[in-house]
């Protein structure tokens, strides 16, 4: 009789402590839906500013790269113009060499 009385005092202890109701489910449950939505929050506008300076990388890579071929191409010139100044130069002391002669 004893081993009877244990046992259903034993089941009746886990019935009344082992079940929790949708109030309270609801209750704890609650301040961790707000918290997973602000976080949903942040993320979201993080990734919209991410989004935002990616795009701005982007164009800034290409003016730098549109930067470069100009540079590229001003250097090119340049050297052109230093090479037709050398043969000008070139020309203009053969020309004195002759006028010497003379």
């Amino acid at each position: 009789m004893k081993k009877f009385l244990v046992l259903a005092i034993a089941v009746m202890f886990t019935f009344a402590f082992g079940c929790a109701s949708k109030d309270y489910v609801k209750q704890e449950i609650d301040p961790l839906v707000d918290r997973i939505g602000k976080l949903e929050n942040k993320v979201n506008s993080l990734e919209s500013k991410c989004s935002s300076l990616e795009k701005k990388i982007d164009e800034c890579c290409a003016k730098a790269d549109a930067a470069a071929q100009k540079a590229d191409a001003a250097a090119q010139r340049a050297e052109d113009a230093a090479k037709r100044a050398e043969a000008a130069a070139e020309k203009c002391s053969k020309a004195f060499e002759l006028h010497q002669k003379k």
